[in-house]
């Protein structure tokens, strides 16, 4: 899609630029972290087990190895690491067919960084056929690129992920934003070199060097994020 908008000038006076923005899926852009877990807790009830509610800030925001491997150890099911990611993959598709709620502020800034040519990538710890499912929702006009957890040889919390969409948009990660939710996917991005504004949606998340939190994607426009390349000098 061609734009008749200018690209908004991201540079500041020292002469850095923001270069792209990185996004996470899951409870950043749509609010399905509830999704999951509810999904979860359906699929070990059927198991004959019932998860300790403790035990969601654990799973959240990682990848679906790591979160169902943690499940089956903690409750003995007699289940496979295969079988469970099946079964919890199928479950978070029926519900997302029937209900995908954005979150406040996520369709805005997808406007406004579309609209100003800025290189955007979905960057998600989820499996593609996930990501497929929601990008149709999202509209994949608004992305350059993707990337999805079971693409790399380490997801979050490695920096893989993001060292991917930056070399596939051939951007500097230290030049980059990443707008996360988890702690998980905050490591990730900071591991990578990225600036991160991490936007909690289960556990809190303190800020640090290189990372901003805010309450809301409401607060998140382009000019905040070129303002994070200039605070960085």
């Amino acid at each position: 899609m061609t734009s008749t908008v200018p690209a908004l000038d991201t540079r500041s006076a020292e002469g850095s630029a923001l270069q792209a923005v990185f996004l996470d899926m899951d409870g950043t852009l749509v609010d399905t972290e509830g999704f999951w877990w509810d999904v979860e807790v359906e699929v070990f009830a059927r198991l004959g087990h019932t998860l300790d509610e403790s035990w969601r800030h654990v799973v959240v925001g990682g990848p679906m190895t790591r979160s169902a491997g943690f499940l089956i150890e903690a409750t003995g099911a007699d289940i496979t690491l295969p079988e469970l990611s099946v079964l919890l993959n199928q479950g978070f598709e029926e519900r997302i067919e029937t209900a995908l709620p954005l979150m406040p502020g996520a369709t805005r800034l997808l406007a406004e960084l579309a609209e100003h040519q800025v290189p955007t990538a979905l960057v998600s710890a989820s499996h593609r056929r996930i990501i497929d499912r929601v990008l149709a929702s999202l509209g994949p006009q608004h992305f350059r690129l993707s990337v999805a957890g079971d693409e790399v040889a380490r997801t979050k919390p490695h920096p893989d992920p993001y060292l991917r969409a930056a070399a596939g948009l051939g951007v500097d990660p230290a030049r980059c934003a990443v707008v996360e939710d988890t702690a998980t996917g905050v490591a990730s991005a900071e591991a990578a070199g990225c600036h991160v504004v991490a936007v909690p949606s289960v556990a809190p998340i303190a800020p640090a060097a290189r990372r901003t939190v805010v309450s809301s994607l409401e607060e998140v426009d382009l000019t905040f994020l070129r303002g994070l390349m200039t605070q960085m000098r």
